[in-house]
Formats: C-alpha cells, sequence, structure tokens
C-alpha cells in the first residue's frame, strides 16, 4: 500500500515559493527609485479646498393660471362673431385655371386689343398661354382683374388678416421686362 504524503507539503508548496518571489521586491534593488519617490513626494499634502458657498436663491411662484390663454380657440370665434366683415370671397364660384397658381409664378406677356375690348396674355409656369380681361380671377388669393393697360393687370385680392377678417388689397401683374424690349 502507498502512503499518502501529509496535507501540510501540498500548501507549504506554494507559500515557499511566493515568500521566495516577494523577497526580491525588498531588495536594494529599487533604492533609487523610493529615493526619487521620496525627493518629489516632500512637501506634498493633501488639500482639499473649501466648498463655494452655497447662495440662496429665492423661489418664483408660477401663476399662469389667473392669465387667459392666448390659443383658445373659443376666443378667436368669438372675435370673428364680432367683426362683421361683408367681405368674403365666394366658395360657390367656380374656379378658373389661373387660381391654381402663384401670382408670383404668373406672368404678363402682352396684350391684345379687339374693338374695346383689351385683354392680357399671361404666361403660366407650366409654359401655358393664357388670355384674361377684365372679371377674371387669377391666383391663389381670390384676385379678380379689374383693370387691364397695357404694361399691368391690375387685380382686386381678398385674403384672410391676422384677425380672422377679410379684407382686401390691391396688387398688379406688370408686362415682363424682357417682352417690353421687344
Amino acid at each position: 500500500m502507498q502512503k499518502k504524503a501529509p496535507r501540510r507539503v501540498k500548501v507549504c508548496l506554494p507559500l515557499a515559493i511566493l515568500a521566495v518571489s516577494l523577497t526580491g521586491c525588498f531588495g536594494e534593488e529599487h533604492g533609487d527609485l523610493k529615493e526619487w519617490m521620496r525627493e518629489n513626494s516632500e512637501g506634498l499634502r493633501g488639500k482639499i479646498e473649501a466648498a463655494p458657498e452655497v447662495k440662496t436663491v429665492e423661489p418664483f411662484v408660477y401663476d399662469a393660471f389667473a392669465i387667459p390663454d392666448p390659443f383658445d380657440t373659443a376666443k378667436m370665434v368669438l372675435a370673428k362673431k364680432g367683426s362683421g366683415s361683408s367681405i368674403a370671397p365666394n366658395p360657390d364660384r367656380p374656379k378658373e385655371v389661373l387660381e391654381n397658381y402663384d401670382l408670383e409664378k404668373l406672368r404678363m406677356v402682352g396684350v391684345l386689343q379687339q374693338g374695346k375690348v383689351i385683354q392680357a396674355l399671361i404666361n403660366a409656369p407650366d409654359r401655358s398661354l393664357y388670355r384674361v380681361k377684365v372679371g377674371n380671377y387669377m391666383g391663389q388669393n381670390f384676385g379678380m382683374v379689374v383693370s387691364i393697360s397695357e404694361t399691368e393687370v391690375k387685380l382686386k385680392e381678398i385674403v384672410e388678416d391676422s384677425g380672422g377678417d377679410w379684407v382686401e388689397r390691391e396688387t398688379s401683374l406688370t408686362l415682363d421686362e424682357a417682352e417690353q424690349k421687344k
């Protein structure tokens, strides 16, 4: 029968190896490093600065619940009812072709006159040419042609202002400069 080695030997062997390897760290071999650390750490003391003084802030009381809401839709409806504006576009009137375009995109390129009737030639963004006379509509702001001269078409537009009321404004479409030179 074989004898088992005592358990002490198995535990002692790794401890002995550890002790031998640590003795190398405590020798005079690293003396220059220890001296450098001692020289550079002289006069160094841990110093913690005092915390800044806390300023007291006076609380703000939010009291906007007593102020009326500027975006309240009921307020806008009441304002519209009280305005009593008689100017409004006719929603039942059939739209004309030139009402599909912004007035800024339309160009006046010429004038035709047959007897006493004068008509303006309008070039649309899709390069189509249209004839308009007094009473026709053009532009997206319900613009009605009120007069036509050799150099411009005057319109009366109906637009909605910031208060929701319909107001009239006059605008014009002038003859394109390139066409004037021809």
